[in-house]
């Protein structure tokens, strides 16, 4: 069952229908069974592996608050280790595996290939780092450990986020769920746009997109010419952000119609003028997660912009650097049991570091106006943060490092390998993003005239609406449920 489907709209339909009607414990009752339900119809099997870090965590939240520090540590340690070793085990144990008998054979053990049948569970990687959230955050004192099994284990499960996230804090939505919500129609319409936005963003833009995508990474890189390294660097930044940003749009506005709101994934991440400042508009909610669950702690920050311990300036600087490296680190391997995604994190990390290293101190940089220090940093950006999606998307490290230097080779801007559409979209959609920006931001907020905001938005669902219906169709799941 996938949001792209009309079964998971008769689903939602009947979710929500039943949400309104039931009393609160029923309603409790029902939305954990329909979230059990809804991971059901992907593998039934892995419901208890996900039931497993579900009562590991409720529990060794529950001991924490009275244990002394040294068995707080103790239980936190548990609630780490099962939920990092079921990651590791579904996730990783094949890549590690595959590498060590690789590197045996470098060394002449001539050792044969071990054949597992792991599959990997929807969503793990997102619900591991909820439940690992909320135990760190009732060991550190900043929450109380929720005494109610079926609102926790409906705050972990909950079917809009499950899958693929945003990866929520449980004081986000542990509130949320524990009192009766009230019935808005203001909530069944903001939940209902979201909705349609998110289906348009799929079927129509990213689904559309996939084809070209696909066609462009299966040329041999040899043929290709460094327009054509571009060109597939926006289109699949494009791909992917459409994908996932509708995935979110859909997850956030099913949880509306129940009156619950989860905190915004994405802030038009592609016209950040940092690096730093991309990563507070894309995926949010995990890059925030990273940042208060690796980065700070690594960097022996209890907070940002206080040192512990009161460390020297460059001692301190050595240590947020490390940090930086090693969460980037963590942060790609994260998103794949592959060398390609570790290299994808890695060229972050660089890339932050460079910025960190360059601009803020650079007093040319300062002595211009803001708003062209805006507009210079959208440029240098954008294409940075482009050329980064291409060891995501390669097939393999050394298929990205030769992508990377074409884009390096002067004399290898005077060939076009791709079909002339694909340069046509790629500008059009450049274009239009930038376009709804500036509406958003700069034209919406003026308008006065409330009939005007209501024409805008008549005439955005009448063209909305009629293209969601012709191109649904869950031919294509969503990127990140391979995560």
């Amino acid at each position: 069952m996938i949001f792209n489907s009309l079964t998971y709209i008769l689903f939602l339909c009947l979710v929500v229908g039943l949400y309104w009607t039931l009393p609160q414990r029923a309603r409790l009752l029902m939305i954990l069974t329909a979230s059990l339900s809804f991971y059901g119809f992907w593998r039934i099997e892995f419901i208890p592996v996900m039931l497993l870090s579900v009562v590991v965590d409720y529990v060794v939240a529950l001991r924490i608050p009275g244990a002394t520090a040294h068995r707080k540590k103790r239980l936190l340690l548990l609630s780490l280790v099962v939920n990092i070793g079921l990651l590791f085990y579904f996730k990783y144990l094949l890549f590690f595996v595959d590498n060590a008998i690789g590197f045996a054979n470098l060394l002449g053990l001539e050792l044969d290939s071990i054949v597992l049948n792991i599959i990997l569970p929807l969503g793990i990687s997102f619900y591991t780092f909820q439940t690992i959230s909320y135990t760190v955050d009732v060991y550190r004192g900043h929450t109380q450990p929720e005494r109610d099994f079926t609102v926790y284990a409906s705050y972990v499960t909950f079917f809009p986020q499950l899958i693929a996230g945003p990866v929520l804090r449980s004081s986000e939505v542990i509130s949320q769920l524990s009192r009766r919500a009230i019935f808005s129609w203001v909530d069944i319409g903001t939940g209902l746009r979201r909705i349609l936005y998110g289906l348009f963003l799929k079927v129509v833009l990213a689904d559309n997109i996939a084809p070209l995508v696909d066609t462009g990474f299966s040329m041999p890189v040899t043929s290709m010419s460094a327009l054509d390294v571009w060109t597939l660097a926006f289109l699949f930044g494009f791909q992917i952000f459409f994908d996932f940003s509708a995935y979110s749009h859909i997850a956030l506005g099913s949880a509306r119609l129940m009156g619950i709101q989860f905190p915004e994934n994405f802030n038009f991440p592609y016209l950040a003028c940092s690096p730093k400042e991309f990563w507070q508009r894309w995926h949010i909610s995990l890059s925030s997660w990273v940042r208060d669950y690796l980065y700070l702690p690594l960097a022996g920050l209890v907070k940002v912009g206080q040192s512990q311990g009161g460390l020297g300036e460059q001692t301190e600087n050595k240590k947020k650097n490390k940090a930086l490296f090693i969460s980037w680190g963590i942060m790609g391997f994260w998103h794949g049991a592959n060398w390609t995604f570790v290299m994808w994190g890695l060229y972050h990390s660089v890339v932050i570091y460079l910025y960190r290293l360059l601009v803020p101190t650079n007093s040319l940089v300062r002595k211009f106006p803001e708003r062209m220090r805006y507009i210079g940093g959208i440029a240098v950006t954008l294409p940075i943060m482009m050329l980064a999606w291409i060891p995501f998307r390669a097939e393999s490290l050394s298929a990205a490092f030769a992508m990377w230097s074409k884009v390096l080779d002067p004399f290898a801007y005077f060939t076009l390998g791709m079909r002339e559409n694909a340069y046509l979209i790629t500008a059009l959609l450049l274009l239009g993003m930038m376009s709804l920006f500036w509406l958003k931001n700069s034209l919406w907020p003026r308008l006065q005239y409330r009939a005007l905001v209501l024409m805008g938005e008549t005439c955005a669902f009448a063209f909305i609406v009629p293209a969601v219906i012709i191109f649904l169709r869950p031919i294509n799941q969503f990127i990140y449920f391979q995560f």
